[in-house]
Parts: structure tokens; C-alpha cells; sequence
């Protein structure tokens, strides 16, 4: 090598992966005969590597001695001018030469690149009506920049046949590991990077330096901000306001971003964390932070609504986290009470979508992250199992599980048709499907046939006995048509299908689900508070099935949401408590229950006896601790020391003044409701004047009621029978 450009030539070439089909698509061109298209335009977002191709196609003209003009759009001013000086110095021209009049009469093949055209997109017309219709027709102008062309050229005939698109992606995951390879990192840490590079050339590359810096370091994003940073400038040149920033990074924290959404989200801060960021409405239109949003080059139009690039909302989480934490934690916040509000007015399709947004708001764990396709969900419809699915499903099972598997599957399409969800394809052929049986309607000889769901039963009646009026459920089968159990937007969607159904499933208390490797699944079923049960495995035809289960009646639906709540910010270094606000849950059989009211009855005005009652335990109390809860934290969202008003962890302890509130107030409420039959009138009187404000004596009490003390006694304990029940009703609600 004789100069230093040759050296850095060869370097850049040496470090070059990927882009076969561009490079392909690009000499075929250059070598045909007639050029098959004279527009070539890339684009793509910062980073992606467009000079780096640009630089490519301007070395395969140099080689093959095609004489090509290269001008880079940061360096001239967006002015017809300035255009014309640029390209007169770059051909070194004599003074008097028309660099438009030379390029109109060239006969051979020449090639103009022009680079980073968004600096200057103020040419836009002028090149296209004045200067490029004159150029000789065999030159093919290459236009790389960061976003489409304007609608000027799409909408021109002409132009429409005379030019080629060529949208930038990343590298596949194939081609940035060899470009790992190339940069001498270990092979122990190129999951990582790939998880958060997602192939973007410019990010495989800084990460690449920070590796050269130190062999011995384990990459994390939030350890790397310089590189975070450099990204970050990369997708976005400036923020016009403080608003944007905020519509961006919320448009970076949730899954899919409509203008409704947006509205929803940054209306109205909810506690003082966001106090720079005032009603939206007041200050911009929501309708122009979308649209703004809508044009950034890193941002995707889909069906559904817009989403960032993969690593641009990587970078944007990243640096949010490390900035400003305590924002990025009040937006997850927020986009759970908008999500929380949408699934009460979803039904569907629109609800399994809304499903997916809020658990997208854990993706940032890695324990969630690799467990679901989370890009918009492809065309599959969820329905009800029809006459013609059977010979597909069981098809199924058979080629996964085996011949005896089909056969347990054939028999609970026979005894419970109605609890089978088949996720059907653009063709509605069966793509997969999800069974799940109910145990608590399941007879002896059903159970017998099925070694799954009979080790499950078994585990109720040994651990977890089903109380009068409650249900248990085993997901006994589910799977993908192609992919089995293996992550995919069906599985995914049969996941969502899981939430749905414990949450609108009345009285379940127990759910189990069987895994065919069930190891794989570990990490996610623990973040999701399911908890592996041994002792129900189960063999069949040779093939073993671990399975996971979850008690709602200790760990109910919606205390299941609020620690889920707690690990949404969560990362893959920090731990995770899987256990609720205060002491776990009691279940209590009704024998228990009954006995506990009546101790509650007894001792109502009385808190040191009534702290140590079952019931400050049970989910009743729990409930209403809740409900108070959230109350507190409206009030506390619209104070202006929201401190002041918040319930702390010990609210919840089951020795907690609070506890011990809940329950005289769950026991009262129970007692007034009498009132509202004239049948019971008489009972709330018997209980009113013996527990809530009672007598010295029950024979006083009686005489207060005037009443005979036989006719009082037999109201009093027909009054405290119709307490239990309705709070019993309530507790296995």
C-alpha cells in the first residue's frame, strides 16, 4: 500500500458484512447495458449504514473504472448554487464548463451519489424538475437519506417507472455476528449485543470500541452511556420542546402508540415526579406531537398505530432510565391505568391487543423479553373450536405429543368442546389451539383417562382443597401448528389467551399448566407468579410434562396485576418479589369461615382480639385494603404532598390497624345490607343491638327489641347465618 486512503480503504472493506442484495442489485445496474432504473433511493434511519454503502457502491464504479460523482449533503448549502459549485469542484472543472452541460453529453456509464439528502431536501424540486431530467441518460443517481422521497416523486408517472426504492434495514443477526467475529469479540457476549443492537450497524460498531477499550467487561446498555448517547444524537438531531421528548419517550415505553393513547398518557402528570410536564393540551396539540412522531425517520407506520425502530426504542429506554428514572417508572404508571381502563371496554380481538400492550410494558425484563413476539400480532383471530377443526387439532397433538396424547385429546373434545380456543390463519385453517380442561366438573372416569389432569386433581385434594362454588383449570393442551410450543405469534397469543381467561373466569381458584419443557419456561412462569409443582409431572407415551400452578385465592387477580405492577421497572440484575403487599392469603374451608365471622361478631369492638382473627387474613379484607388504597393514591395523585396521604406496606400487615378497620367495616357492611329486606330487617336488629352496638346483656338486648328472648335468639342466629353467607359469598366470589 503506497498511501493512507488505500489503507482505510482496505480497513472499511475488511470490516464490511452484509447488504449482498444491495450490492447485487447495484452492479447488475451498473453493468447493464441500459440502465434498468436511473433513481436508486435508500433510505433508512441514522446509523443504519448508508454511507457505509454508499461508500461501497463508490468503490465497485471505482473498480470498474465507471466514472462516479459523490456529494455528501452536509457539506453544501441546500441551494441551487451551491449544488453547481459543489459538483464543478468535484469534476474539476475549468471555469467557463457547465458541470450540467458535461454531464448532459456524457455517452458512457457515470454514476452521482448524493448522500445524506435530508440536509438538503430544500432541493428537492429543483433537482428533480430542473437538473436531473437533463442529465445523459446513462447515469443512475443514487439518493441516500433518511426518509422517503417526497410525494412529488411517487406521484410523477415518469419518475414512478425511472426509479428503484431501497429500504435500509439492520444486519440480520447472522451478518452482525460475523461482524462481531470480525471485531475479535467474545463469542460469550454477542447474545447481548445482539438483544440490544438488534443488527444496527452504527451500534454493533460503537460497541465494538467499548470492547477494544476492555476485553474483560460484560456489555449492558445502562453501563454504556456514551454509547446510548452517541445513538441517541444519531436518530434525533433535536427535540423541538420538552413535550416532544415526552410524547417520544412514552411513544418508546409502550408497544403500539395511537393519538389516543398519547392524549391519555401525557394529559395529565399524576404525581409531582412530572413536574415539568404540564397538561399537554394547554401547551400543544396532542394531534401534533403525533404527527411529529409520525415523521422522525426511526418511527414505523402500522396498522394498529406507530412504533419505534427496535434499537431506536432500546436507546430511548436506555437513556430514559438512566436519566430520568423516576419519569420512565411514572410513564409505565400511566400507560398501565390506560391499558387497565381499555381491557374493562374491550371485547375480542381489540381485547387480546390490549392484553398484549400492557404485558409489553414488562419487556424490558429479560425474564419477559425473549417470551413473546411483540411486534404488531399477525393476522390470527381467535375463535371457538367448529365440527371440521377436530382432524386438524388432533393432527396436532399427535406429531408433538404422540399417538396416546391424541387420544386424551380426543376424549376432552368429546366431554368439554365448549373450553377449546383455536387460533385460526388468513385461510381459517386451525393455526393452533389452546384446551382447557375444568377439573371440578371432570368425572372420575374422565380423570382416570387422562394422567395430567388426574395428577392435578390430585394436588387439589392433597394441598388445595376446592371450596363449595370454586373451580380449577388445567391449560392441559396448547400449541402451535408449525412451532409447537416454541415462542411465536401464535404461542404468544395463546399465552394472552391464559391472562384472559383467569381474569373473567368466575370462582376459579386454581390453575395449572403443563409444559413440554418445562425448564425453558422457568424464568417467565416464576416473573408471572406461577409456581413449579413437582409432584404433578406426568408421563405420557414416554414424554414427560413439567407443570407450573398458581392459588388465586391466595394470590387473587388483582393482587396478581399490583406485583406485577412492581417488576414492570424492574431489570435483569435487580430481584424479583413474587409475594404480595403484607401476609400471604389464608384460604379458609367454610367450617373455618363460619367459626371466624362469628369471632369477628363477637369481638367486633374489640382489636386486640379481632387482629389475631383468620378473617384480617383472608381476601375480603385484602380487597377492601385495596380499594382503600387506590383511593388514597387518587387523592394522593391530585395532592400537592401526595406523601401525606399514602398507605405504607404495613398497611397491609395483617397486625395493621388498617387490617383490623377493613374487617369491623367488611362486618358491618355485611350486618346493614339486612336492611334492605323487610324479611331481614328483623335479623339486623337482633345483630345490631348484640354486636355492632350492643346491650350489656342479651337478655337487655331482647328487651330493648321487645321482643321474647326465645323469638330474639332465633333471630340473632338467623341474623348471624345471613352475615356468614353473604361474606362467604363474597370471599369465593
Amino acid at each position: 500500500m503506497t498511501s493512507l486512503l488505500q489503507r482505510l480503504s482496505a480497513e472499511r472493506n475488511r470490516r464490511f458484512v452484509g447488504r449482498g442484495r444491495e450490492l447485487e442489485l447495484f452492479l447488475d445496474a451498473i453493468a447493464s447495458r441500459e440502465l434498468p432504473f436511473h433513481i436508486l433511493h435508500v433510505f433508512g434511519p441514522g446509523g443504519v449504514g448508508k454511507t457505509t454503502l454508499m461508500q461501497q457502491f463508490l468503490r465497485f464504479c471505482e473498480r470498474s473504472k465507471i466514472s462516479t460523482i459523490y456529494v455528501e449533503g452536509r457539506n453544501i448549502e441546500a441551494a441551487p448554487e451551491s449544488f453547481i459549485s459543489t459538483l464543478h469542484s468535484l469534476m474539476a472543472l475549468n471555469e467557463s464548463d457547465s458541470p450540467l452541460d458535461v454531464l448532459a453529453q456524457r455517452e458512457e456509464r457515470n454514476v452521482i451519489l448524493i448522500d445524506t439528502y435530508e440536509a438538503i431536501t430544500q432541493l428537492d424540486e429543483w433537482l428533480r424538475e430542473v437538473f436531473l431530467p437533463h442529465l445523459s441518460v446513462n447515469t443512475l443517481i443514487v439518493i441516500a437519506g433518511r426518509n422517503p422521497l417526497s410525494s412529488g416523486w411517487c406521484s410523477d408517472p415518469g419518475w414512478q417507472a425511472l426509479m428503484h426504492t431501497l429500504p435500509l434495514r439492520n444486519l440480520t443477526p447472522e451478518e452482525s455476528q460475523t461482524y462481531l467475529t470480525t471485531r475479535d469479540i467474545p463469542t460469550t457476549q454477542h447474545q447481548a449485543i445482539l438483544e440490544f443492537t438488534h443488527g444496527h450497524p452504527l451500534a454493533l460498531s460503537l460497541v465494538a470500541e467499548v470492547f477494544a477499550q476492555g476485553k474483560e467487561i460484560s456489555f449492558q446498555a445502562e453501563s454504556a452511556p456514551n454509547v446510548v448517547k452517541t445513538l441517541l444524537s444519531r436518530f434525533i438531531k433535536e427535540v423541538p420542546t420538552p413535550q416532544h421528548r415526552m410524547a417520544l419517550e412514552a411513544c418508546a415505553v409502550i408497544r403500539v402508540t395511537t393519538e389516543a393513547a398519547l392524549n391519555q398518557i401525557l394529559a395529565v402528570p399524576q404525581n409531582t415526579l412530572a413536574s415539568e410536564a404540564h397538561s399537554l393540551g394547554e401547551i400543544l396539540d396532542v394531534h401534533d406531537l403525533f404527527e411529529w412522531l409520525r415523521g422522525l425517520s426511526f418511527i414505523e407506520s402500522g396498522q394498529l398505530g406507530l412504533f419505534p425502530h427496535d434499537l431506536a426504542r432500546e436507546v430511548l429506554i436506555a437513556d430514559l432510565r438512566w436519566r430520568n428514572s423516576e419519569f420512565y417508572t411514572e410513564l409505565h404508571h400511566r400507560a398501565r391505568q390506560y391499558y387497565t381502563k381499555r381491557l374493562g371496554q374491550t371485547q375480542g380481538q381489540e381485547k387480546h391487543r390490549v392484553l398484549l400492550d400492557y404485558i409489553f410494558l414488562h419487556r424490558d425484563n429479560s425474564a419477559i423479553r425473549s417470551c413473546f413476539t411483540w411486534g404488531e400480532q399477525s393476522s390470527l383471530l381467535t375463535d371457538s373450536l367448529r365440527e371440521t377443526d377436530k382432524t386438524a387439532l388432533l393432527g396436532m397433538v399427535a406429531e408433538y405429543e404422540g399417538e396416546e396424547s391424541a387420544k386424551i385429546a380426543a376424549h376432552w373434545l368429546k366431554r368439554q368442546p365448549q373450553n377449546i380456543v383455536v387460533f385460526r390463519d388468513l385461510h381459517s385453517e386451525p393455526a393452533g389451539f389452546a384446551m382447557m380442561v375444568a377439573l371440578h366438573t371432570a368425572s372420575v372416569e374422565d380423570l382416570n383417562a387422562d394422567p395430567g389432569a388426574l395428577a392435578s386433581w390430585q394436588y387439589l385434594q392433597t394441598h388445595a382443597p376446592l371450596r363449595p362454588s370454586e373451580g380449577a383449570t388445567i391449560f392441559r393442551f396448547w400449541m402451535a401448528r408449525d412451532t409447537y410450543q416454541a415462542v411465536s405469534p401464535t404461542q404468544s397469543l395463546i399465552f394472552i389467551n391464559f391472562v384472559q381467561y383467569f381474569q373473567k373466569t368466575p370462582g376459579l381458584a386454581y390453575t395449572f399448566l403443563p409444559c413440554a419443557q418445562a425448564d425453558s419456561w422457568t424464568a417467565m412462569l416464576n416473573y408471572f407468579d406461577l409456581t413449579r409443582l413437582s409432584e404433578t409431572d406426568f408421563t405420557v407415551e414416554g414424554r414427560h410434562y413439567g407443570v407450573y400452578g398458581h392459588d388465586w385465592r391466595i394470590v387473587s387477580p388483582a393482587a396478581w396485576k399490583e406485583i406485577l405492577a412492581r417488576k414492570e421497572v424492574t431489570t435483569a440484575g435487580e430481584s424479583v418479589d413474587n409475594t404480595p403487599v403484607g401476609e400471604p392469603l389464608l384460604v379458609l374451608s367454610q367450617p373455618e369461615f363460619v367459626e371466624a365471622v362469628q369471632n369477628a361478631l363477637r369481638n367486633f369492638s374489640c382489636p386486640d382480639i379481632l387482629q389475631n382473627n383468620p378473617l384480617v387474613r383472608s381476601r375480603s379484607v385484602y380487597e377492601v385494603l385495596r380499594s382503600v388504597s387506590e383511593q388514597v393514591a387518587t387523592k394522593a395523585s391530585m395532592s400537592e404532598s401526595p406523601k401525606d396521604t399514602q398507605l405504607s406496606d404495613k398497611s397491609f400487615s395483617g397486625h395493621s390497624p388498617e387490617h383490623i378497620n377493613a374487617l369491623q367495616n367488611l362486618v358491618k357492611q355485611a350486618v346493614e345490607s339486612l336492611q334492605s329486606s323487610p324479611r331481614d330487617e328483623k335479623l339486623y336488629r337482633a345483630v345490631y343491638r348484640t354486636y355492632l352496638n350492643p346491650a350489656p346483656t342479651q337478655e337487655q338486648a331482647a328487651e330493648l327489641l321487645d321482643l321474647p328472648f326465645s323469638t330474639y335468639r332465633r333471630h340473632l342466629k338467623a341474623g348471624m347465618t345471613r352475615v356468614t353467607d353473604i361474606l362467604w359469598q363474597r370471599e369465593i366470589s
